[in-house]
């Protein structure tokens, strides 16, 4: 079995400090470490994707923005999550001049 990850950080939401999860990351041999409570700057670079990902999801929906797929089926906002992702990663921030993924991978 492939390791997907070897650390995964988290705030202390009860549903990631639930008996299955912790037994899950035993299972897999991952480290699960929690960030300090009410400081959400230890995990910011995540807070900050998760928060423009909202964004362009809440924009889509307030504008009621329909699109259908090559097959003419209609998408549900879920779908809109990679291309957001994607959207935001390939974007250049101007606090550091180089984007996200730049920055990942090298």
């Amino acid at each position: 079995m492939t390791q997907l990850w070897i650390q995964l950080l988290s705030d202390r939401d009860p549903k990631f400090t639930s008996k299955l999860l912790t037994n899950l990351h035993r299972f897999f041999g991952t480290k699960l470490s929690f960030s300090t409570e009410y400081h959400p700057q230890t995990d910011g670079l995540s807070e900050r994707m998760i928060q423009a990902l909202e964004e362009m999801i809440r924009i889509f929906c307030a504008y009621r923005l329909e699109f259908n797929d090559s097959d003419g089926f209609p998408h549900d906002w879920c779908t809109l999550i990679p291309a957001s992702k994607l959207a935001y990663k390939s974007s250049v921030h101007s606090y550091t001049g180089q984007t996200p993924a730049m920055l990942e991978t090298g």
